[in-house]
């Protein structure tokens, strides 16, 4: 609301003190002098404009959101080691045989009784 507006168009000279005793002068009851005054037009005057008033700032907060998605990555590696192991088992098997030997020794004790005095005969020996 403008306070020069209202100032001037509520209680400006149409309004004030005298337009109320013209008012009740209307009705001839008044008792000023016993005349009666005579409305005349209302005047109207150029509308004057005051400094506005400025009240304090009112003070907002609009929060505005972004969202960022940050990837974050941890990579890993497992190494399989497959171990073949491999015993060696070393065996030294033994044998054994046994030979058993004849040895046969032929001796000639003398000559053979030859009753017939006749040539010997081959036999083997």
């Amino acid at each position: 609301m403008n306070k020069g507006n209202w100032g001037h168009d509520q209680w400006g000279k149409g309004c004030g003190h005298h337009g109320q005793h013209g008012h009740h002068g209307q009705h001839g009851h008044h008792g000023h002098h016993g005349h009666h005054p005579q409305q005349l037009p209302t005047q109207v005057s150029p509308t004057q404009y005051d400094p506005p008033i400025v009240s304090p700032t009112r003070q907002f907060v609009q929060t505005n959101v972004s969202n960022t998605v940050v990837p974050h990555i941890h990579p890993s590696h497992t190494t399989i080691v497959n171990r073949h192991n491999i015993n060696n088992q070393h065996f030294f098997p033994h044998t054994q045989s046994v030979v058993n030997e004849c040895h046969v020794t032929n001796t000639k004790c003398g000559m053979p009784y030859n009753p017939c005095k006749c040539h010997p005969r081959k036999h083997g020996f």
